[in-house]
């Protein structure tokens, strides 16, 4: 089946919710519990479902995500006709950048043409969930579908930004509806609402076809669901492929979250730290590869001045960190993190390379790569300082960011 689907993975977004956390890379790059980039479980779900033709189209800042795809996934073998490729925009037609999601997969169509595949999946690589895309690929052969879209229910009218489905007894999606277009009533045979995930399976013909129906420069925003598939369901057999079913490998947990703000990137990060977390990191045949450095393991030790015991509750904590004479309570720490001598972090994330100077304070803070806390600084605490100094979310959560540490003499 690998040499049968060519696979897409939509990683050009900038992440307009997460632009405190985009600074520096692309939304697929951002740093995810602890030790993984959030295009990680994506990317497991192609290595786990036997998937192994991969094009990642790149382009907002999106070094540090191909210097992750280098030294994280390199682990497919090119003399089977397996690889993961970043495709930034090739400018084959002309010196445009890809101007939206339809349009990036348009300008590598020549790379879809070429390939000996039969089916094309389009995955977004900016959400989090574990799917088993090879029942998917299974059930589009089985029904006879020329597209399939992988669709999850809805618990509520407005929830979720993606399209709106309405499906009939058979399971063929009818109608296709923008989220907030007054639609969010429209509901299934049996009653439930569902809307699209960012999966979506072509016969590749199909999709061929619907590329050539765009001429360069026509509707470059154009919407997968809304725009392509939507103008296609009375001449195509178009099916849902409900999420969480039992089918498939991976434990239904029904997760997936597309991590649209700041304050819903951490409360998902957040929840990783529950007696039993909505998301199971710990399934063992469902890994979530990544980068991980050759770094000494976590350890807590005394404080020098001190001699407190560096402590940790309810917290994760990533390889080379050491928290010496701190505290860390209901927190996730990313690879070398340091807590110095009386230092606390509470309810906070802390990024590859924090380090937390002796006495500092934080709490519900999101803090950058290689921001150096101050001595005795307070963050979290005093709200209208908060936001004189640092961007602060709807919720309350402070995100300290390597620039503005740095323009404000915390950062060393």
């Amino acid at each position: 089946m690998s040499s049968d689907t060519l696979i897409l993975i939509l990683a050009q977004d900038r992440g307009l919710g997460l632009d405190a956390l985009t600074r520096q890379r692309t939304k697929a790059a951002v740093p995810f519990g602890g030790k993984y980039r959030i295009i990680d479980f994506t990317l497991a779900n192609c290595l786990h479902s036997g998937l192994r033709q991969v094009l990642v189209l790149t382009q907002y800042k999106s070094h540090s995500l191909q210097k992750h795809l280098r030294d994280g996934w390199s682990i497919f073998n090119p003399e089977l006709g397996e690889f993961i490729t970043p495709v930034p925009p090739q400018m084959r037609e002309s010196q445009d950048w890809y101007s939206g999601p339809f349009d990036a997969i348009r300008q590598n169509r020549y790379l879809i043409e070429r390939n000996r595949a039969s089916q094309v999946l389009i995955l977004q690589g900016e959400a989090i969930y574990r799917m088993d895309y090879a029942e998917l690929a299974r059930a589009h052969r089985e029904t006879g579908a020329a597209i399939t879209v992988a669709v999850r229910a809805v618990s509520a009218p407005g929830a979720g930004r993606q399209a709106r489905v309405v499906l009939d007894a058979d399971e063929l999606i009818r109608e296709l509806h923008a989220p907030g277009s007054g639609a969010d009533d429209a509901e299934t045979a049996e009653g439930e609402r569902q809307e699209t995930m960012g999966v979506y399976l072509f016969d590749k013909s199909v999709l061929l076809d619907a590329l050539a129906g765009y001429e360069r420069g026509v509707s470059p925003d154009a919407d997968l669901a809304l725009d392509v598939i939507a103008p296609r369901l009375a001449a195509h057999p178009v099916r849902a492929y409900r999420f969480g079913q039992a089918r498939g490998r991976v434990t239904p947990d029904r997760y997936w979250c597309d991590l649209a703000s700041v304050d819903a990137y951490y409360q998902a990060n957040m929840a990783l730290l529950r007696a039993e977390p909505p998301l199971d990191l710990y399934q063992p045949d469902w890994t979530i590869h990544t980068y991980q450095g050759q770094y000494p393991p976590a350890r807590t030790v005394p404080g020098p001045q001190t001699g407190n015991e560096g402590v940790f509750v309810n917290s994760m904590l990533a390889a080379g960190t050491v928290i010496s004479g701190g505290g860390v309570n209901h927190s996730i720490l990313f690879p070398q993190v340091r807590v110095e001598d009386g230092a606390i972090v509470e309810a906070s994330i802390l990024f590859h390379g924090v380090r937390v100077g002796a006495g500092a304070h934080l709490r519900n803070c999101i803090v950058e790569k290689d921001v150096r806390i101050a001595p005795g600084d307070r963050i979290g605490f005093d709200a209208r300082r908060d936001r004189e100094r640092f961007d602060v979310s709807p919720d309350g959560i402070v995100v300290v960011t390597s620039e503005e540490a740095s323009s404000r003499g915390l950062a060393t």
